[in-house]
């Protein structure tokens, strides 16, 4: 038996709503497992991948109830522009599968059923090529230096002086004043020369700072924190 759910817009069946839901599942999955598959960094959470799963079905539902009235999708906008989102994402790519989970769900709920299919398909087996390749890495390995010293100058000349002997190039990126003033902490990104390790580096600021510490973090840009 089929029961029709009528709105202003047109008319579709339970059929039309659970292979939506069911599709809109099966491929949010996919894209779960080829972000996890893909997932490099420290941070890998669970709850992030299921939203992803539910994200895709609740898109796929309003869109269904949406349909084609005008009226219905301003309400929704409305409705939705209460919500705020507080939670950081630590990746870009992180909010590339977002958009991808929505659009997913957006081709489901709109019951373009091949579409998402096909749409899904390439752009995870594109996801996953330039995972395995490891397309547009750059292999350079740049370091973040943090280091306390006085506030005299020549304090911060000194550094300078054995970063040009540790760096193959470095820059000051900020400086910040701390303890009342009674150190400064200076920022540099810096690339080490080869064959020098980030302990000499460590070991040789300590000992033109008098003792203050001394911070430096590798591949910044590739690791989050």
């Amino acid at each position: 038996m089929t029961i029709d759910l009528q709105d202003l817009s047109g008319t579709f069946t339970v059929f039309d709503v659970a292979a939506s839901l069911a599709l809109s599942f099966v491929l949010a999955s996919i894209i779960g497992w080829v972000y996890r598959y893909t997932h490099k960094n420290v941070s890998y959470s669970q709850s992030y991948v299921q939203t992803l799963v539910m994200v895709c079905m609740v898109i796929s539902v309003i869109m269904l109830v949406v349909g084609s009235n005008i009226a219905r999708a301003f309400a929704l906008v409305g409705a939705l522009s209460v919500i705020r989102f507080r939670n950081a994402i630590k990746e870009t790519r992180d909010v590339g599968f977002v958009f991808l989970a929505m659009a997913i769900g957006m081709t489901t709920g709109t019951r373009f059923y091949l579409l998402a299919a096909v749409a899904t398909v390439v752009v995870c087996l594109v996801l996953v090529i330039m995972y395995r390749f490891n397309w547009f890495s750059l292999d350079v390995q740049r370091q973040v230096v943090k280091v306390q010293v006085p506030p005299e100058p020549e304090y911060t000349a000194r550094v300078e002086d054995v970063l040009i002997d540790f760096c193959s190039e470095f820059e000051l990126v900020s400086t910040e004043s701390t303890r009342a003033g009674a150190l400064n902490e200076l920022y540099y990104t810096a690339q080490l020369k080869k064959g020098r390790k980030a302990g000499e580096l460590i070991a040789a600021l300590g000992a033109v700072n008098s003792g203050q510490r001394v911070t430096v973090l590798t591949g910044y840009d590739q690791t989050d924190i």
